[in-house]
């Protein structure tokens, strides 16, 4: 079993690809590290349903009105689908629906884009810098965001208006002539949609099922005890009986490929393996800051600090909950996590 990757090339901007008939992918540019998110349309005859969005952007505006005019022209997005409720998947949702498009997406997906997208502060909260110290956050980066605008999701985040059509697990959906079963993955994000057609090997994966990458998995001020570690390989167990080898996954980032088993498996040691480096780095007490090293394997410069840490919370979240780790709390009010075996 291996990965192959059989559309190497992907689609240049306001242009698409064709990877499965009636089914289009498209990419959108993101300002960031991971530099871009796809986008799928499938062809329901008389419009189209189209996958995720891109951020709220006028750069991202303008390249949807060529995608319009050009690869989907002659006929209307009546349906909109939302994988999940990170701004690069549902940014312009709200914008989509202002057009005519019907919205669907997972229940917690659009509990969670709403809610965010109508909580705009205009200095971080006492909430957010407590979780920030608790992590350890480098003293310098804890200065500058206790007095600076924090990122708010409504910055790259359309209104959502109230009204949607909830996709849930074990559920159907007919696109495209097919019919895809929607089975929810969790960990990068609560309840993400991914389809698996009946059809023919296509599954729509988001960012559940990417190639070569992991998706971040990151604690939040919101729920500061999450564990999305263990969620994720929860999600990824959970996804095996269902994968086959010849099955084309269609990926919110990188390139569609084949080879989902073995991806999976993948993701699932790959985190392991995380996990037990990080169990030998704490055998000294750390905090989340101090666990890069074992974590990344790199160095973590500014422009993904704050990915980092959440993702550094998260994997000591894992080890505390399982019983692999202890922590106490220091005097400068963070977190330091020590392993118990």
């Amino acid at each position: 079993m291996k990965i192959t990757t059989p559309f190497p090339d992907p689609p240049a901007p306001g242009t698409a690809t064709t990877v499965a008939p009636g089914i289009l992918w498209m990419r959108l540019p993101l300002p960031m590290a991971l530099d871009h998110v796809n986008i799928y349309a499938i062809d329901d005859g008389d419009s189209w349903t189209v996958i995720d969005t891109g951020f709220d952007s006028a750069k991202t505006r303008a390249l949807w009105a060529d995608l319009l005019s050009g690869p989907l022209a002659g006929k209307p997005v009546k349906r909109l689908i939302v994988t999940h409720h990170h701004p690069d998947h549902v940014g312009l949702a709200g914008w989509f629906i202002e057009r005519g498009a019907e919205l669907f997406m997972p229940r917690t997906a659009w509990l969670m884009a709403r809610m965010l997208t109508l909580d705009a502060q205009d200095t971080a909260t006492a909430a957010q810098i407590t979780f920030w110290e608790r992590a350890g956050m480098d003293a310098d980066i804890l200065t500058r965001r206790r007095s600076e605008r924090p990122f708010n999701f409504a910055d790259c985040v359309h209104p959502l208006p109230l009204g949607f059509t909830r996709l849930a697990e074990g559920d159907t959906i007919q696109m495209g002539g097919r019919t895809w079963d929607i089975r929810m993955g969790d960990g990068h994000a609560p309840e993400h949609a991914t389809f698996w057609s009946r059809d023919d090997a296509v599954v729509l994966g988001g960012d559940q099922l990417l190639l070569s990458i992991s998706p971040n998995l990151g604690v939040y001020p919101t729920e500061p005890n999450a564990d999305p570690v263990g969620d994720w390989i929860a999600s990824c167990t959970r996804f095996r009986p269902h994968a086959h080898a010849e099955q084309l996954i269609l990926g919110g980032h990188k390139l569609p490929y084949t080879g989902l088993p073995l991806r999976l498996s993948q993701m699932i040691e790959n985190h392991h393996a995380a996990l037990d480096r990080l169990a030998v780095h704490i055998a000294t007490p750390r905090t989340a800051h101090d666990c890069f090293a074992p974590l990344f394997k790199r160095t973590i410069g500014p422009e993904v600090y704050g990915l980092a840490i959440v993702e550094a919370v998260a994997h000591l979240n894992y080890l505390h909950r399982t019983g692999r780790a202890k922590r106490s709390l220091g005097t400068n009010n963070a977190w330091y996590y020590q392993s118990t075996v």
